[in-house]
């Protein structure tokens, strides 16, 4: 089959500018909205942890971290694998309404997770402003589940769309250029988009929600100023009816290279995304960033930067140092990635990530979180967009969009282990409450009733007062006496079984396209 024909001229209405750097004017359209998409996304998902987890009394529906892990689970495998089949309806039925579709779902996936309290509340009978975060009872768990896979699917949908377009419009000697603009604008996105959520956590938490539904609705007016790509007859998934599409869909994810490539390569993405599963509690619990405070405040008026637990700088900045770093940097790596095999650049970037997992357990100094943090983001942007161009070479004409979904797969696969594994970790060997609990019970003897009964904020203030210490020194024992830390050892290492797993696999393409006169995977920017 004959490969998407290329955006022209004709397919870009004005007032866009066209051929900007080499790339025409549509592909501005769809980096921009992928912009605007992951400001609202990461705007939540840096903070969402942290909500997730909040005491009733604080306002929050005080879930565990099993059962924030099981949401974070279940939200990957349909954020990540439902790509696999939108990806082939995209190429089918049009770019364009796979994005409006999914901006529409999203908004209401905020709304939904954002006012889960108080529509648990109303079938309950309750009010917020009695009973805080109580106040939805058993119900706000189901409500807010629906709420997070609305959001998930409606990224899911949204992904093969903006994707394809970017991979339809750009050209094949610009690849890397082209995935390293997205990758910025990804970043740019997810770094502006915490900014404000870390402040408006201090208002309310429902103008964090409302403030992500109101910024992905900006995405339907740029949907006017460009024509949906044109396709010739026989291409791609053309004149193919639903049930077709779904099940060639599923047939190509099994061919043996994508297969092993989305299973070997899930070990990154389970690295990654603890980044933003456990981190934020992590940091929330042990980090102490009182010293990054005092910093910034002789660069920045110091009500402009959002503290919590006595002064300590909110986890969603922290975290945000990632996203500033890529968003400086993208460029020069995608220039700098853009030299070297496919490959060989993601089994770089995972053994730089390895090493920065292992680096997040061995200090509680927030600039060394900082500092690990910023490792890490030199082995994401080795790795990540590189995937990216990776699928796009390897895909048959007319599947980009499709195959560009199977890139989600192996971010579910990871994602999901990931998030699973580590909310039971975190629940029992990490949540900093949880093993103030076990030792006022096991050590100090104090009866379980006795803890169990006890507000969820009053539970480190009764320990500190059992040891007669203060809040550092408790932490510090807790750190000392149970090591939390440990789990970042256990992530390094899976993570490393995939770069060693990836090393493998490259050997054995090569091997094979050798033997059988192939050049597949191989391209480069020159």
């Amino acid at each position: 089959m004959a490969d998407t024909a290329p955006i022209t001229e004709a397919d870009v209405t004005p007032p866009v500018q066209k051929g900007w750097l080499g790339f025409p004017g549509v592909f501005w359209i769809a980096n921009w909205m992928e912009l605007v998409e992951r400001f609202a996304y990461y705007g939540l998902r840096t903070v969402v942890p942290i909500y997730m987890v909040l005491a009733y009394e604080e306002g929050g529906p005080q879930f565990s971290h099993e059962q924030k892990g099981t949401i974070f689970m279940i939200w990957a495998l349909v954020q990540s694998f439902v790509p696999i089949f939108t990806g082939g309806f995209a190429d089918r039925y049009g770019y364009k309404l796979n994005i409006a579709i999914s901006t529409v779902i999203k908004i209401a996936g905020y709304m939904v997770m954002g006012w889960a309290i108080d529509l648990g509340g109303m079938i309950n009978g309750e009010t917020v402003a009695a009973v805080g975060g109580a106040a939805g009872g058993s119900y706000t768990y189901p409500i807010f589940f629906a709420g997070a896979m609305m959001l998930a699917t409606g990224t899911a949908i949204f992904k093969p769309g903006v994707q394809g377009i970017i991979g339809v419009s750009m050209p094949a000697s610009k690849a890397s250029f082209g995935w390293g603009i997205f990758y910025q604008c990804v970043n740019i996105g997810g770094f502006i988009g915490p900014l404000f959520a870390a402040v408006l956590t201090d208002m309310s938490w429902k103008w964090v929600f409302g403030m992500c539904a109101i910024g992905i609705a900006l995405n339907f007016i740029p949907l006017f100023f460009f024509a949906e790509p044109k396709r010739k007859e026989g291409e791609g998934f053309h004149g193919q009816n639903p049930f077709e599409v779904f099940w060639r869909s599923i047939f190509g994810i099994l061919r043996p290279r994508v297969a092993f490539f989305t299973l070997l390569f899930a070990g990154f993405w389970l690295m990654f995304y603890q980044l933003f599963d456990i981190l934020p509690n992590f940091i929330d619990d042990w980090v102490d960033s009182r010293g990054v405070v005092q910093a910034l405040d002789t660069v920045l008026p110091l009500n402009w930067i959002p503290t919590v637990n006595d002064g300590n700088l909110n986890q969603a900045w922290m975290i945000n140092f990632n996203a500033l770093l890529i968003s400086l940097f993208a460029f020069a790596m995608g220039w700098v990635t853009g030299k070297f095999k496919s490959l060989p650049a993601m089994i770089l970037g995972i053994g730089v990530s390895v090493v920065s997992i292992y680096m997040l357990g061995m200090s509680m100094s927030g600039w060394f979180a900082l500092l690990a943090i910023g490792v890490f983001s030199i082995g994401e942007m080795t790795a990540s967009p590189t995937k990216l161009r990776y699928m796009a070479s390897i895909a048959p004409p007319g599947k980009k969009g499709l195959f560009l979904g199977y890139a989600n797969a192996t971010v579910g696969i990871g994602w999901a282990i990931g998030s699973w594994v580590a909310g039971h970790w975190y629940e029992k060997e990490g949540d900093k409450v949880n093993l103030a609990k076990r030792h006022l019970i096991e050590v100090l003897g104090t009866p379980a009733g006795q803890v169990e009964a006890l507000q969820k904020t009053d539970v480190l203030p009764a320990l500190q007062t059992s040891l007669g210490l203060d809040a550092d020194a408790t932490r510090q024992l807790l750190w000392d006496t149970y090591e939390p830390y440990a789990m970042w050892g256990r992530f390094a290492l899976i993570g490393f079984g995939s770069m060693i797993g990836l090393l493998v696999y490259d050997q054995v393409c090569r091997r094979y396209d050798a033997k059988h006169g192939l050049n597949i995977g191989n391209e480069t920017d020159g």
